[in-house]
C-alpha cells in the first residue's frame, strides 16, 4: 500500500464548534480518500480539505447501491490525549461488509492507520462536553460509470469526521419504540448483517411513519415469520427478564454491533445470565404481562445506551420506569462511557491511543 499523501489546509489557530452541535450536522475540515481500479488494487491515498464531489450520473451505487460504511467515535480523554473506540472491531466489520456486496478488501492494519492520521490531522475538532465525540465515518462505493448490474471495478473509499452530540434528541432519556409487522427491514441471508445504505433504506417508511405517531424508532421483526424481535433500526435491542438479559441471535439479519458486543462482554463479566436467542414478541408481551420484563434497552455507537421507556405493539403499551437508582441501563452507560474517555480502566484494552502524552504519576 502507498503511502498517504497530507494536502492540509490553514486553519484559524481555534476552531469554534456550535453551541449544540446535533448529529451528523458538522463536518472537520479534512477527509481521508483513496481510489481501487482493478488493474492496480487500492492507491492514491490521501487527506486533503473537505469538498464538493463531483460524479458521473451513472456512476454505478447511485443506481444499485454496491456500497458500504462504518461508524465509530474518537474522543479526548480527561488527560488531553485522543483515542478512538474499538476501532480494530470496526474495521473487522468493515472489510466484512466489503465482502458482502463484492468489494475488493483493503488491509486491516491500514485502515487503522488511515483512520488514525485523519483524526489526528483534525483532532482540535474534537468535542469535550457531555454526550459529545467527533463521529468517524469510513464508506466505499463503487464508482463505474455503466447501468448493468455487476460489480464496480473501480472504489472509491473516503473517511469523514463530524464533531457529534447525542443521536437521540431525548439525549440519555427513555425513548418511545414501535414493534409493528406492516414492514420487514431484513432476512436471514440477506444483507441484514452489514452495514449498507440499502439496509437504511429498507427502514425510512415504517420509520416515518412511526415518528408520526410519536414514536422514536421502530422495532424490526424477522423478515419470515413476523414473530421474533430483530433490531431497532438505529441500535440493537436487550430485554432484561426477571432471570436472564436476552439479545436477539446473530443470524445474518441483525448488524452485529460492536457495542452490543461490549455490553454483552460487560455483563458476562459480572456474572450475569446473558443469551443470544430467538425472542419473540410474543413472548415479551407474555412476559410484562407477568411483570417478568424489567426493561428494555438498545446499544449503538451513535447513542452508546438508549433506555426504552415505552414499547407498542398492536396497541399494547409496556412502559418502564428508569428513575430508581442503580439502574442497569445508566451503569452500562456510565461504563462504556467511562472506557471511552479513559476515565476508568481499559481493563479490555478497547482503546487505541493515537495521541499519547506522557503523563507524570
Amino acid at each position: 500500500m502507498e503511502n498517504i499523501k497530507y494536502l492540509i489546509n490553514e486553519r484559524p489557530p481555534k476552531i469554534t464548534l456550535p453551541k449544540k452541535l446535533g448529529f451528523g450536522l458538522t463536518y472537520t475540515d479534512h477527509v481521508f480518500e483513496m481510489d481501487y481500479a482493478s488493474a492496480k488494487g487500492w492507491h492514491n491515498p490521501v487527506i486533503k480539505p473537505l469538498a464538493n464531489m463531483s460524479i458521473h450520473p451513472a456512476t454505478m451505487f447511485i443506481h444499485y447501491a454496491q456500497a458500504i460504511f462504518e461508524g465509530l467515535k474518537a474522543f479526548k480523554t480527561k488527560t488531553g490525549e485522543t483515542v478512538i473506540f474499538r476501532l480494530d472491531r470496526h474495521m473487522t466489520r468493515l472489510n466484512n461488509s466489503s465482502r458482502r456486496i463484492c468489494i475488493p478488501e483493503i488491509d486491516h492494519t491500514f485502515l487503522m492507520n488511515a483512520v488514525s492520521e485523519l483524526v489526528l490531522v483534525d483532532k482540535d475538532w474534537i468535542p469535550t462536553g457531555e454526550g459529545e465525540a467527533l463521529y468517524i465515518r469510513p464508506f466505499i462505493f463503487g464508482n463505474d460509470t455503466f447501468l448493468g448490474v455487476r460489480p464496480s471495478s473501480s472504489y472509491k473509499f473516503l473517511i469523514l469526521l463530524s464533531p457529534v452530540g447525542a443521536y437521540y434528541p431525548e439525549g440519555f432519556q427513555p425513548v418511545k419504540i414501535l414493534a409493528q409487522d406492516d414492514y420487514v427491514r431484513a432476512v436471514r441471508k440477506g444483507m441484514g448483517e452489514c452495514k449498507t445504505p440499502a439496509n437504511y433504506a429498507a427502514s425510512l417508511l415504517a420509520g416515518q411513519k412511526a415518528k408520526e405517531q410519536g414514536f422514536t424508532q421502530v422495532l424490526w421483526l424477522d423478515g419470515i415469520e413476523q414473530k421474533y424481535i430483530e433490531e431497532v433500526g438505529t441500535m440493537n435491542i436487550f430485554i432484561q427478564f426477571k432471570d436472564e438479559i436476552a439479545t436477539p441471535k446473530l443470524a445474518g439479519s441483525v448488524l452485529p454491533g460492536i457495542t452490543r458486543e461490549s455490553v454483552i462482554r460487560i455483563l458476562k463479566d459480572r456474572e450475569m445470565n446473558v443469551t443470544e436467542r430467538l425472542i419473540s414478541i410474543d413472548e415479551v408481551v407474555s412476559e410484562y404481562k407477568k411483570g417478568n420484563v424489567l426493561r428494555i434497552f438498545g446499544t449503538g455507537t451513535a447513542a452508546v445506551i438508549s433506555p426504552v421507556g415505552l414499547l407498542s405493539y398492536k396497541g399494547f403499551e409496556m412502559k418502564f420506569d428508569y428513575s430508581l437508582p442503580g439502574d442497569l441501563t445508566v451503569d452500562l452507560y456510565n461504563e462504556i462511557t467511562g472506557i471511552q474517555r479513559a476515565q476508568i480502566d481499559d481493563r479490555y484494552n478497547w482503546l487505541t491511543y493515537i495521541e499519547k502524552k506522557n503523563v507524570e504519576v
